[in-house]
């Protein structure tokens, strides 16, 4: 039974990169016709495969599988996977913003907001109670 070729893009992605399959192969410390082999699909590109390629060609397992370096911009790729976790998540979400998608709802806090302390109130002093009389001025006739 012959076997079905299982396509990548592991070709595109290191012509991408400007290397030849012997320093692809010197890299991975294997041969060049074991890539050789890959790149054709006439060998399967298991996850060892990909975990030792990825790096070498600056990205990652599942591009080598999906993605053709000619179809996307690389700029946004490489700054993005160059960000720590917490900044790809900040980055996604002015991505989607962008898109005009809603953020996602703030999660609840578990912490009851701070109470507010009041200034203890004061007596009225004799002086408040007595009626303003009028500020500045003349005083009216007859007064």
């Amino acid at each position: 039974m012959a076997r079905t070729r299982e396509p990548n893009f592991l070709r595109a992605w290191r012509e991408y990169r400007g290397m030849t399959q012997a320093k692809l192969a010197e890299a991975v410390d294997t041969t060049g016709a074991v890539i050789s082999l890959l790149e054709a699909g006439e060998r399967g590109l298991s996850d060892r495969w990909l975990r030792r390629l990825a790096p070498v060609l600056n990205t990652t397992p599942g591009h080598l599988l999906d993605m053709d370096p000619e179809d996307v911009d690389h700029d946004f790729f490489e700054i993005y996977n160059s960000m720590s976790k917490e900044m790809q998540e900040q980055a996604k979400s002015v991505l989607r913003a962008l898109r005009g998608e809603l953020p996602a709802a703030p999660k609840a806090e578990a912490t009851p907001p701070p109470k507010i302390r009041r200034a203890p109130e004061k007596a009225p002093s004799e002086k408040a109670q007595q009626p303003k009389g009028r500020r500045g001025g003349k005083t009216p006739k007859g007064a």
